[in-house]
Formats: structure tokens, sequence, C-alpha cells
């Protein structure tokens, strides 16, 4: 059933905005959601929270008149419900229903796909690197991407499609001309905005050691290899090669002061290694892993903060609300930074998450051997990120 099917409500029935829903959660307010989708898409992805109560009842349990006793006994009739779909359509009738029972209820505008369109800039307070860098958060996926800017000139690393026009306002907002967009790998979990920023005039730029995967527009672009620099104002970047989650996959050293890992290292755990080359080459890519990581990323000195390409429901922000770390911070909160080769190998196999929904369409996507239009583009994204090794928080352990 489309949301376009769905009767109008015979009740008005209240709406949310998903910012002001995101707003309530984080001011640490008891919000209690009714999340009408089917079973698998609530099990594979919807809004938690240490403050969220989350209930799951199928939209087509209304569509009777009469409402079997055992449903509506899971909603709660002593405080306000928001009811959600996937796009808001079954919701709004869902809460119409109940408000006609005298539920207090509303309902959240274009539902988890208004979720997804939610993305947030905070500053990294800890950077000490000439100009300003702002970490990206997309709460309904945990993507984060990295906003530099100095003088009049600014860079995005890790940009998505979705959000294209969004890295140019802010750009012009900001009185700054965005001259590099840079990924750190061909991504699993979302469609890279790396070629549409192109498109606009920004210089897009991808690891050379990712071109052999098969990207189909590599001569359209700028290669970066181990050791190059991007210059953005004062401030420096620099491309550091560290294979692993994927064999072309290239970090980036923001001014000395912060390296963006991509997916390499989280601020939770380690990178998945199986998203290339499957279960049989996991073992290799993960020991490739650990030499990067130990090599490569633990070499840099302890107050050089960590920034990934991701956070997961695991992971505690920083003071300043960034997910960030420093790196000394992270060797001594995460066991697997400290283990020897075999053990960091046995531990990053053994309890990996399902792999991202859709990831095999999404990287051909990436590769530009498969083209999908915004709005496939933005279905095929959504749902969780999935690309670190575990489903809990190596940190701490």
């Amino acid at each position: 059933m489309n949301a376009d099917d769905f009767p109008t409500p015979d009740v008005d029935v209240e709406s949310v905005d998903p910012e002001s829903l995101k707003d309530r959660i984080d001011a640490g307010e008891d919000v209690t959601l009714l999340d009408a989708r089917m079973q698998s898409d609530y099990e594979e992805w919807r809004i938690d929270g240490e403050n969220v109560t989350s209930i799951n009842v199928p939209y087509f349990e209304f569509l009777d008149d009469d409402i079997d006793d055992a449903v509506l006994d899971q909603i709660p009739d002593d405080r306000e419900v928001t009811v959600l779909c996937a796009k808001g359509g079954a919701s709004e009738y869902v809460a119409g229903t109940l408000a006609e029972r005298g539920y207090d209820v509303d309902h959240l505008e274009e539902g988890m796909n208004g979720w997804a369109s939610i993305y947030e800039a905070v500053e990294v307070e800890r950077y000490d690197g000439a100009g300003t860098l702002l970490q990206y958060q997309r709460p309904s996926s945990g993507c984060l991407g990295y906003l530099l800017y100095d003088d009049d000139e600014a860079a995005i690393i890790d940009p998505l499609r979705a959000f294209t026009d969004r890295y140019l306002e802010d750009a012009d907002d900001l009185g700054v001309d965005l001259q590099y967009a840079l990924d750190t790998h061909i991504h699993a979990d979302h469609i890279s905005g790396v070629r549409d920023l192109d498109a606009e005039g920004v210089e897009g730029v991808i690891p050379e050691a990712a071109v052999d995967r098969g990207v189909t527009y590599a001569d359209e672009l700028t290669m970066a290899e181990d050791g190059d620099t991007f210059d953005i104002g004062d401030a420096t970047i620099e491309a550091v090669y560290t294979p692993g989650h994927t064999t072309g996959m290239t970090s980036y050293l923001v001014d000395d002061s912060l390296l963006a890992t991509g997916d390499g290292l989280f601020v939770e755990s380690v990178a998945r290694p199986d998203l290339e080359e499957g279960d049989e080459g996991a073992p290799d890519a993960a020991r490739m892993l650990y030499e990067s990581l130990q090599e490569r990323v633990l070499a840099l000195p302890d107050d050089t903060l960590v920034g990934g390409a991701h956070f997961s429901d695991a992971a505690e922000p920083a003071a300043d609300g960034t997910y960030t770390a420093p790196i000394g911070e992270l060797v001594e909160e995460m066991g697997a930074l400290t283990m020897d080769e075999d053990a960091f190998v046995d531990l990053i196999l053994s309890d990996m998450p399902p792999r991202p929904a859709n990831y095999e369409d999404i990287i051909a996507t990436n590769l530009g051997q498969n083209a999908v239009d915004d709005e496939k583009a933005f279905i095929l994204e959504l749902g969780p990120n999935n690309c670190a090794a575990s489903q809990n928080s190596l940190a701490g352990d």
C-alpha cells in the first residue's frame, strides 16, 4: 500500500518535523515512538536512544474498523506518542485512528525518509590546525564528513551525494570557495558526492589506489597518492595510505591535527575487512588493516585527533558533540589497538554485523558502473552503515 493510498483521518492530527523530534531526543526528553513499518524494516533500522521507547506495530493492524484489543493494549495511553512510518502516509492514518480513540498522538513528517534528511554541522573544537574544521553528522545512518575552511578556501572530505547542494550553500554562507571534494575510499554504505561536486566546479579527488577496483571515471578526477598534499588557505591536507577496510583506503591528515580515517578507525571500533573481497579475503584484509593501524595511524603523535567516516549507536560523542578522539585515548581504551596481529585478526573476524543494506549496488554506483537518479540513490543508502568490525563498542574493553 502506497502512502498516497491511505485515507485522510477524520480528526486533525498534528505532525512533528524530524529536526524537532531530534531536538527533543537530544535534550533528554522521554520520547515514545510507534513505528508502523513492517517488522523486518523495523529490526534493520529504527530511531533509538537511551530516552526513546520504541514500539513496532505494523500499519496493517490498524486497517480494520474494529482494531484488536491486543494491538491497542501495546499503545501507551498515559503519554504522547509519535507515530512514524517510511514516508509519512501510513503514520498519519494510524495516528488518526488512535486519535479517534482518545490517544495523545502526533506523527513524524516524511517518516524515516525525513529522519534520513537530517544533516548537522558541528565544530571540532579540539582541532588546532589552521582554519576551522566542521564535522557533518547524519544521525540516521551514522555517516560523518569534514569541512575544513581557512581564509577564503574550503575542502570537504567524504561528502554525500544527497547533500551536494548543502555543501555549496554552507560554503557560500561562510564566504569561502569550495576547492576540493575528497573521498577516502569507495564507500559501501552511501552514494559519494565527489562526482556531483566536481560537476559543480569543485575539484573531485579519489585515492589512486582505489582505481583498480573498477572506477570508470578516474580520468575525470584528481588522483590522491600517499603523501600528496592539498592546500586550503594556510592549512594542508595530506593523503595517508591506510589500506585494510578496502585496498584503496586513504586517510587525510588535516594540518597535522586530525586524521580523517574514513572507515579504517572509528572512535568506538576498527573497520570491518570483508566488503571488498568477501569472507575469503577478509583475513588478508584484516592483516593489512593491522599493519596500517600500527605503522601509519598509531605512529602519529598521541594528541592527533581521529575522525572516522561513521559512528554507530555504541559510539560516545566528545564534549564538543563530535565523534572524534585523540589517538592516545583510543590506544588506552581500545584493546584491539594493542593486540598482536593474530589476536587482532581473530577479534575483528569474530563479531562482524550484517553487511550494509544494498552495499553491492552502492559500491557499483560509486565505481561508476551503475547509474541511478537522486531518488534511487537516496533509497539505496537508507539504513545503518554497519562498516565497523563489531556490533558493539571495542572502546573500553
